[in-house]
C-alpha cells in the first residue's frame, strides 16, 4: 500500500507543528480487505480505512483537515464527486486532553488498484503495477505552492502536486 506513507509525508511537510515533531503523527490502515477483479487474473484492489491520528495537538484543526482534503482530491478524487461517498468516506473524532491540546483522529476510506499481469516471454513471472487515480478536472493540473491562513497566521503550507501517489 502506497497511500498511507504518502499522506503521512504530506502532513509532516504541510503542518509546521508536525514538521517539528513528526512522532505526534500516527497513521494506521484498518478494516482492510482485498477485492479481486473476478476476471481470472491476480489483479486486485486494496480497500481500507486509513486512520490519521495527531497526538497532543495544540493547533487549529483546519491546519490538519484542509491538507488532508487537498491530498484526497488528488489521491481519491471520487470522494468529492460521489454524494454517498462524500457524506461517509471521511470521518473524525477529537479527544480533548486538557485546555490546550487534543488528540485528533481522521478516518478516510481509500482504495488502491493493483494490476498483476504475466511477464512477456517469461513463463510463471508476473509484473505488478499500482494504478494511480485519474486527475480530477476541477483541480489544478500544475504544481503550485499552497498556504493556509487563519486570522493572518499561516497554519500550513505545501506543494500541491497534481500527480497521484501511485
Amino acid at each position: 500500500m502506497l497511500k498511507p506513507p504518502s499522506l503521512r509525508a504530506h502532513l509532516a511537510r504541510a503542518v509546521p507543528k508536525l514538521k517539528k515533531d513528526p512522532d505526534r503523527l500516527v497513521v494506521l490502515a484498518r478494516a482492510g480487505r482485498l477485492q479481486t477483479t473476478g476476471t481470472g487474473s491476480l489483479s486486485f484492489e486494496y480497500a481500507y480505512t486509513l486512520q490519521v491520528v495527531v497526538l497532543d495537538y495544540a493547533g487549529h484543526a483546519d491546519a490538519i483537515t484542509v491538507p488532508i482534503l487537498a491530498w484526497v482530491a488528488v489521491n481519491q478524487p471520487e470522494i468529492f464527486d460521489n454524494p454517498e461517498r462524500r457524506e461517509k468516506s471521511i470521518r473524525f473524532e477529537v479527544e480533548y486532553q486538557n485546555a490546550s491540546t487534543v488528540d485528533l483522529s481522521v478516518e478516510i476510506d481509500l482504495t488502491e488498484r493493483v494490476l498483476v499481469r504475466p511477464r512477456t516471454k517469461q513463463a510463471g513471472a508476473y509484473d505488478i503495477t499500482h494504478v494511480g487515480e485519474p486527475p480530477h478536472p476541477a483541480w489544478p493540473q500544475q504544481r503550485e505552492e499552497w498556504s493556509l491562513w487563519l486570522h493572518d497566521e499561516k497554519i500550513a503550507e505545501w506543494a500541491h502536486d497534481p500527480r497521484p501517489v501511485l
